[in-house]
């Protein structure tokens, strides 16, 4: 073998996976076929789960460090909740992909692990002990696994002729980065009588310091081909159309067209190759989702992959990716649809549509409503379907972080490892037999005993009975 896992593409999905890769001890090459970082963002919001997750492994400060990143308001359709601003001990923040990217690019290149770029995949093959991958170079390489991460056109879903069933797009709206005049640091999603809208919100600032914003136009026959160049004319008559003279164009520092597919990989294991992020789910880039789901399947797989290459893997561990995120994603995309719909996405001006959003309108006014959107949106509501779940109410969910005295729950998780908190001491012996993979803390803590996964999810609490069993399940035999 020439490494334990390739990772194919190296986006935010991809340079997740590689660090969980290294912080699980496993070797992994990381290859794009780009000879460069894109410049290009296709995703502007971190949700509070991504964050919890990037705290666990000391990643968050150091990211939100690279400049102003502003906490956002949740919204649902367009639809602020400003009662769920401050639900979570992380908010949702805007950090660009392009940030995000080159922020872990670095820290891996820091810890010695380097993207090989220029590397176009052009074939893959597949046995039974690992996967061989072959470049346009004519360049080889041979791993244990092979993770897709190369996006929505993913060249080894291709390959491997998996299905991706779903919605392909009908229409088309520019997103746009810009410098705009005239509107303020909320987001927005703006609606003209004629059916023409527009929807902002804050990127942060430039190099110069300069309010930056991610832009989305649509409306009756701005549905181009996607081809199609957007140009500064485009978008400034597109934004006279909603806002007339109130709001102007400054500066364009990109755009492209987007549309409304909406599709998900039928399985996201083929053998020894697996496909996460955009190569296993794509949608609508609303409520910025998609990065964060793909960053969360990078993060579910990551110690898994580890725990096989180990050797201490339970035969069911790797399957356990598809059948927990292949819900979650589901879900994503469910959701997705339905706030373009609210929308009103195309332009149409029905007005059975117009009316359903007012009633929606109507009902996010009730906490409940928002509470239970912010909890989908956040990424925070999430419950794994794992043993356990049906009379524990923890089970499945983000571990808590908690005060453990000298350190935060969830800085225990930065060694890759499971841990097991044992407030009143009761299980060192069993977890003994555990201590290369699992790490036993909380002795005197205010806590209930839980064990928590290396991702940060809660897998066991409450019933002593029930505590090796879960160890074997979730981390194998003991040696």
């Amino acid at each position: 073998m020439d490494t334990d896992v390739l990772i194919v593409g190296a986006g935010p999905t991809g340079l997740t996976l590689a660090n969980e890769l290294r912080v699980a001890g496993v070797p992994a090459v990381l290859v794009d076929k780009l000879p460069r970082r894109s410049a290009l963002s296709k995703a502007g919001g971190v949700q509070s789960r991504t964050q919890e997750a990037f705290d666990q492994r000391g990643l968050l400060e150091p990211l939100l460090a690279t400049g102003n990143h502003p906490i956002g308001t949740a919204h649902f359709a367009g639809i602020t909740l400003p009662l769920t601003r401050d639900r979570h001990r992380r908010p949702w923040r805007s950090v660009p992909q392009v940030v995000i990217e080159g922020f872990l690019e670095e820290h891996l290149a820091a810890q010695g692990i380097h993207v090989r770029r220029d590397h176009e995949l052009t074939g893959t093959t597949q046995d039974g002990d690992g996967v061989t991958a072959t470049f346009a170079s004519g360049g080889v390489i041979r791993s244990r696994y092979l993770v897709a991460a190369d996006g929505g056109r993913s060249t080894v879903r291709s390959l491997l002729g998996a299905e991706f069933p779903g919605r392909p797009g009908t229409a088309t709206v520019v997103a746009a980065d810009v410098r705009l005049s005239g509107d303020d640091q909320a987001m927005t999603h703006t609606r003209s009588e004629d059916g023409h809208w527009a929807s902002v919100f804050p990127l942060g600032t430039d190099p110069q310091g300069r309010p930056l914003r991610r832009l989305s136009l649509g409306g009756p026959g701005r549905s181009l081909p996607r081809e199609v160049p957007v140009t500064e004319d485009e978008i400034g008559e597109g934004l006279r159309a909603v806002f007339g003279p109130r709001v102007q164009l400054l500066e364009l520092c990109y755009a492209r067209r987007i549309t409304n597919a909406a599709r998900q990989a039928a399985r996201y294991r083929h053998g020894r190759v697996f496909l996460a992020g955009d190569a296993a789910h794509v949608h609508l880039p609303i409520g910025a989702q998609g990065m964060n789901t793909g960053i969360q399947d990078a993060l579910n797989l990551g110690w898994k992959l580890g725990a096989a290459v180990h050797g201490w893997a339970p035969e069911h561990l790797l399957d356990t990716y598809h059948t927990e995120r292949h819900p979650a994603a589901a879900a994503v995309l469910r959701n997705v649809q339905a706030q373009s719909l609210l929308m009103d996405w195309e332009g149409t001006g029905d007005p059975d549509l117009a009316a359903a959003k007012d009633l929606f309108a109507a009902l996010v006014r009730l906490r409940d409503v928002q509470y239970h959107l912010d909890d989908m949106l956040s990424g925070m509501g999430i419950r794994y379907p794992m043993p356990g779940t049906e009379n524990q109410p923890l089970v499945g969910l983000p571990a808590p972080d908690l005060d453990l005295g000298p350190v935060r729950s969830h800085e225990l998780l930065r060694r890759g490892r499971g841990v097991l908190l044992d407030p009143a001491g009761r299980f060192a012996e069993v977890a003994a037999r555990w201590q290369d993979r699992v790490h036993r803390a909380g002795q005197g803590a205010d806590t209930e005993p839980m064990l928590i996964r290396p991702d940060g999810y809660v897998c066991w609490a409450g019933n002593a009975d029930d505590l090796e069993p879960a160890l074997v399940h979730w981390f194998g035999e003991p040696r």
